[in-house]
């Protein structure tokens, strides 16, 4: 354990309202970036070209990878099917991109035949999008149901918004810094989801562990108590959480990195959001309108 468990006394709350400052200028910027910029999809959601080609002897991925590489293709996905089967799935490119692919594959390996060579549609159409926008609002107004009768409608309220926060947040950097959108980075996405509102219910569970002191102590130092004494739990879940999913940036290849990247951003969003945006949400809305009896 990188931090145990002891008696913090960190005023969190006394920091809330530049926190939420933060926080909005992030949203409003990922907001900002997504509308200008908008998102670097990948084959999957564009579509393209695909080649399927066979070798006359067994080649490995990642030599035709780094040979697409030489020549601008890096973000092509390469399958391979069987020991001298490989299928090239490129991004909308021209005709002559296509054949300068083809002419140096086959000077890198002779007796390379091209099997097919088609324009493909994307992988996930308009129909899955529209699919996917509508599962995710029932999931949301699931956990706010869930939260709510399990705890308050306000607790329901602050995780939720959490949850919203740390996705357009991580969005906003993937269109920053032009990173290829792929269906993995769907899976990232609803990862990230899970990881913020579990962390952001176990801060919440204790606030309700302690709320028969809200009376005497006041909302905001009640939320203080809570976020400290599950501090090292939050800390510690983080970091070891963190520190595998950086091992497989720096060393698990193209291929995965970019699902890695937004594992990272999302940890680092959402441990943040656990103590700051629920909180903050919690304490200005209880202090402007006190829940009644």
């Amino acid at each position: 354990m990188f931090f145990k468990k002891r008696d913090w006394k960190i005023d969190f709350m006394r920091l809330r309202r530049r926190a939420a400052l933060v926080s909005a200028f992030l949203i409003l910027a990922s907001l900002g970036l997504l509308v200008t910029r908008g998102l670097n999809l990948g084959i999957d959601f564009s579509g393209g070209h695909l080649i399927q080609v066979e070798f006359a002897e067994k080649v490995g991925v990642a030599d035709i990878r780094d040979r697409l590489a030489g020549i601008g293709q890096e973000q092509a996905v390469i399958q391979g099917y069987d020991s001298n089967g490989m299928i090239i799935r490129l991004r909308p490119v021209e005709d002559a991109e296509v054949n300068e692919i083809i002419t140096v594959l086959r000077e890198g390996y002779s007796g390379l035949e091209v099997l097919r060579l088609e324009k493909v549609g994307p992988v996930v159409g308009e129909t899955l999008r529209r699919q996917a926008v509508i599962a995710v609002i029932i999931a949301l107004a699931g956990i706010l149901l869930y939260v709510t009768v399990r705890f308050r409608f306000r607790f329901a309220v602050s995780s939720v918004v959490a949850l919203l926060h740390d996705a357009i947040v991580t969005l906003g950097v993937f269109s920053l810094t032009g990173r290829e959108i792929t269906l993995p980075f769907i899976a990232a996405i609803l990862t990230i989801v899970g990881y913020s509102l579990n962390d952001s219910i176990v801060v919440l569970d204790r606030i309700r562990e302690n709320w028969g002191g809200l009376r005497r102590e006041g909302i905001t130092a009640l939320i203080n108590r809570s976020i400290n004494q599950t501090l090292a739990r939050t800390l510690n879940t983080s970091i070891t959480t963190f520190l595998p999913v950086l091992a497989l940036f720096l060393w698990g290849g193209p291929v995965i990195a970019n699902f890695a990247f937004a594992l990272m951003v999302g940890i680092i969003v959402g441990t943040y959001s656990s103590i700051y945006i629920s909180g903050t949400i919690l304490a200005e809305w209880y202090e402007r309108v006190p829940e009644r009896k």
